[in-house]
């Protein structure tokens, strides 16, 4: 195993602990699926060479689908994109009149990250970045910074909302050049969407629109073309919790949030968007329901369905469909092996035979699920080293049988009446542990 720093191991075993997917070191805990990654790398070489990509990363609750998008994350920074990532809550959706499209907007703006700050909030830099770069450019030239803002940002003006993105650009700049502080900043919360108001918006910028409900989605095409003028590859969108949507009482919202969904679909499959691409997290009910999942739009249905050929053992991952597999009895004692090596850090770990007895007890206890979802079994796993490690002479055999360990089952559709409401939401599926 690559060396590891103190801070990313902390950071892994407290997070597994919770049973949580850790923000640093997933290269540390990765295992199993290579196919599904090297196809998710193709993609994301393709976005960065002006193309686009959508993908629907399915998965049981704990199965390890946050873990997943958290390691393509990864991947797509390290190509060079700049990636924005949120989860879908009640208050958090893609079509919305009440403002909670705008809230998931603002929420990815915050979490926007680049390969140099991957933890988000890397709007600012990436401004920064694009102002900086023009004033280099405008002196190897010879040509006034303004003048060349004005040439580079000309083609925005051609895109939906791009007049008054471009404009918003320009007063960044202005405020870089004069020193005013306030209207870099007025700049940088209207391109994160936390204008709520258009009155709000031209008092501070003399700007006209904000980025509201209604074009969240043309902001995102604005962003990825900006982020290309900035010098980087291209955009990634990453959603995960997807099934909030599957989750929503109205029908008529449901199939609002679906006919954008349908939208972005249409626009990567057509080739309508070039250095942009989508991945959204959700479970197989929020991709199959034919009442209340994408299925239930006949238009996202026949876009969606899996290849009639890939069945009995034969898979087909170019399609918009990623179904996690399930990690193999084998992928797991790896992981546990390198977990045990993470949490021993230069103390003595625990013998192979202590991981072939706890992986037995699990099976007993749960059968072949500790190895399908094993959120669970990772997080007791890690409880019985914490034991071990704070209790000096206690034997791990004499702690094996006492585990308890419940088959991860999730509560995503808990809440759901057939054909009827929904009830107090969970949100134990935003904890969601993917073992990549």
């Amino acid at each position: 195993m690559a060396a590891i720093k103190r801070r990313e191991r902390d950071t892994i075993i407290q997070a597994l602990r919770a049973g949580v997917v850790p923000r640093l070191g997933l290269q540390h805990i990765q295992v199993g699926r290579a196919r599904e990654i090297e196809e998710l790398v193709r993609d994301m070489e393709r976005i960065a060479e002006g193309g686009s990509a959508i993908r629907f990363v399915i998965g049981e609750y704990g199965s390890g689908k946050t873990f997943f998008l958290n390691l393509i994350r990864l991947v797509a920074l390290e190509k060079g994109l700049i990636v924005m990532s949120a989860d879908l809550a009640p208050d958090r959706r893609l079509h919305a009149t009440g403002g909670q499209a705008r809230s998931l907007y603002s929420e990815m703006a915050r979490n926007l990250s680049s390969r140099t700050k991957p933890d988000g909030g890397a709007m600012a830099s990436v401004v920064e970045r694009f102002v900086s770069q023009l004033q280099r450019d405008a002196e190897k030239q010879d040509k006034a910074t303004g003048e060349l803002i004005r040439e580079r940002l000309a083609h925005f003006e051609e895109m939906t909302n791009g007049f008054e993105f471009a404009e918003v650009i320009r007063k960044y700049w202005e405020g870089h050049e004069t020193g005013d502080e306030e209207l870099k900043s007025a700049a940088l919360r209207w391109l994160r969407g936390e204008f709520a108001t258009r009155t709000d918006a031209r008092n501070a910028l003399g700007v006209r629109t904000i980025i509201d409900d209604a074009n969240v989605y043309d902001h995102l095409k604005l962003m990825s073309a900006f982020v290309c003028e900035a010098g980087y590859s291209g955009l990634l969108v990453s959603l995960d919790e997807m099934v909030n949507l599957f989750k929503l009482t109205s029908s008529q919202a449901r199939n609002a949030n679906y006919e954008q969904i349908l939208r972005i679909l249409n626009d990567v499959l057509q080739g309508s968007a070039s250095h942009l691409g989508f991945i959204m997290g959700g479970t197989p009910e929020f991709l199959m329901n034919t009442r209340r999942g994408l299925y239930s739009y006949e238009a996202l249905q026949s876009r969606l369905a899996e290849n009639s050929f890939a069945r009995d053992g034969l898979v087909d991952l170019s399609g918009p469909v990623v179904r996690l597999s399930s990690l193999t009895p084998e992928d797991l004692f790896v992981l546990l092996s390198k977990v045990n090596l993470i949490a021993h850090d230069e103390g003595q770990q625990l013998p192979d035979a202590a991981l072939e007895a706890f992986m037995r007890h699990c099976s007993e206890r749960i059968g072949e699920a500790y190895f399908r979802t094993p959120r669970n079994t990772v997080t007791a796993f890690v409880n019985l080293v914490a034991v071990l490690q704070q209790n000096p002479g206690t034997e791990w055999s004499d702690l094996i049988e006492e585990i308890e360990i419940a088959n991860d089952t999730g509560d995503d559709m808990s809440d759901i009446e057939d054909g009827a409401g929904v009830a107090p939401q969970s949100d134990d599926e935003l904890s969601s542990f993917k073992l990549g």
